[in-house]
C-alpha cells in the first residue's frame, strides 16, 4: 500500500513540476519578445516531448536495470531520446508557427533545448531506476516475510499434528484396557475424548484464546486422565477472575500437564497433587505448574521427546522470544513457568 501511495505522490509531484516549468518557459519567452501564441505552443510541445522521452526511459529502466558498471547505458539512452525529441519538437513547431522571428529563435536555441531535454530525461531515468529498485526490494522483502510466515505456520501445524497422536494413543490404550473390566468408564472416557478432540480440531495452533477457554479445554483433558488414573490424580487449578480474559496460544497447557502427569504419576503408586496457578507478571500472564517427581527415577523416558520442547518452540514461533518457558527443581518438586506476553 505504501508503494502505491508513493507512486501517486510521484505522479502528482511530476505533474506539478511540468506545469511549473511550462509556466516559467512561457514567461521567459514572452519577456524576450516571443508572441504569446508561439510561447504557449512551444511550452506545450516541449512538455509533450519531455513526457514522451521520460516515459520511454522509465519503461526502459523498468525492464532493464543495468548495474552500476553499465550505468552509462542510461546516459546513452537519454542522449538518443533527447536527440529524437529535439528533432520531433523542431518539426512540430515549424508546422505550427510561421512567425519568422520565432523560427529564427527556435533555430538558435536548439542546442540549449537539447541539453535541457537530455538532462531532464536523464534525471527521469535515474529516478525511474531508483523507483523500480526500491519497489523490487520491497517486493523481495514481502516475499521473504511471506515465506517465513508460511514456514512458521507449517511448523506450528506440524507441532499440533504431533500432539494429537501423542495424546490419542495413550487415551485409546486406556479405553482398550477399560472396555472389559469397566465398560461404563470406557464409554465415559470415549465421550470425554470426543469432546476434547472436537474442541481441538476447531482451534488453530497460532490462535490466541482466553485463559477461560483454555482452562475449560484443559479440564476436558484432565477428566480423561482422571478416568485413567482414578483417585491417584488430584489437580488444583487457581486463576483469579480478573485473569480469565487474558490471552494465550490455544492448547498450550495440555502438553505441560501431560508432562507433569507423566513424571508425577508413572513412577508412584500413591496420590499425586498437580497444581496450576495463574497470575500476572508485569502485565503478562504467568502460569506456574507444579508436580512431584522422584529424582532417582525421573530420567528421560524413551519416546518422542515432545513435551515441554514443543511448548517452548510454539512460544518462540508466536512471540519471537526464547525466554518464555523455564523450569525449576526444588527437592522433589518440579516447577514449570510459562510467561505469555499480552499483545
Amino acid at each position: 500500500m505504501n508503494l502505491y501511495k508513493q507512486k501517486y505522490a510521484l505522479v502528482i509531484v511530476t505533474t506539478c513540476w511540468w506545469i511549473f516549468w511550462a509556466a516559467v518557459q512561457v514567461l521567459v519567452m514572452v519577456q524576450y519578445g516571443i508572441p504569446l501564441r508561439e510561447s504557449l505552443i512551444d511550452s506545450v510541445a516541449t512538455g509533450a516531448v519531455l513526457a514522451f522521452a521520460g516515459f520511454d526511459i522509465t519503461v526502459m529502466v523498468k525492464y532493464y536495470r543495468p548495474s552500476a558498471k553499465n550505468a552509462f547505458y542510461v546516459v546513452v539512452a537519454s542522449v538518443v531520446l533527447a536527440a529524437l525529441g529535439c528533432a520531433l519538437l523542431n518539426w512540430i513547431l515549424k508546422q505550427l508557427s510561421s512567425d519568422a522571428d520565432y523560427l529564427t529563435t527556435l533555430k538558435s536555441t536548439m542546442l540549449i533545448r537539447f541539453v535541457f531535454i537530455w538532462l531532464m530525461t536523464l534525471i527521469l531515468g535515474i529516478q525511474g531506476k531508483v523507483w523500480w529498485f526500491i519497489k523490487e526490494q520491497s517486493q523481495g522483502e514481502q516475499r521473504v516475510k511471506e515465506t517465513k510466515r508460511l514456514m512458521r505456520e507449517a511448523e506450528l501445524s506440524n507441532l499440533r499434528q504431533q500432539l494429537q497422536p501423542h495424546f490419542l494413543f495413550n487415551s485409546l490404550n486406556s479405553i482398550s484396557a477399560l472396555t472389559i473390566a469397566q465398560p461404563e468408564q470406557a464409554r465415559k472416557m470415549i465421550e470425554q475424548l470426543s469432546d476434547f478432540l472436537r474442541g481441538t480440531v476447531r482451534k488453530d495452533g497460532n490462535q490466541l484464546v482466553s485463559l477461560r477457554e483454555e482452562l475449560h479445554h484443559l479440564q476436558l483433558y484432565l477428566d480423561i486422565e482422571k478416568v485413567r488414573f482414578g483417585h491417584r490424580l488430584i489437580t488444583k487449578i487457581s486463576a483469579d477472575e480478573s485473569l480469565l480474559d487474558m490471552k494465550l496460544p490455544s492448547l498450550l497447557l495440555q502438553p505441560v500437564l501431560e508432562n507433569a502427569i507423566k513424571f508425577g504419576l508413572y513412577d508412584t503408586i500413591g496420590e499425586v497433587v498437580i497444581s496450576l496457578d495463574a497470575k500476572t507478571d508485569q502485565n503478562d500472564l504467568l502460569i506456574e505448574i507444579k508436580n512431584p517427581f522422584d529424582p532417582e527415577t525421573a530420567a528421560p523416558k524413551s519416546g518422542t521427546g515432545f513435551g515441554l520442547s514443543s511448548v517452548q518452540r510454539r512460544l518462540a514461533l508466536i512471540f519471537y522470544r526464547n525466554d518464555l518457558l523455564s523450569t525449576i527443581q526444588k527437592e522433589n518438586i518440579f516447577i514449570t513457568l510459562i510467561k505469555v506476553p499480552q499483545r
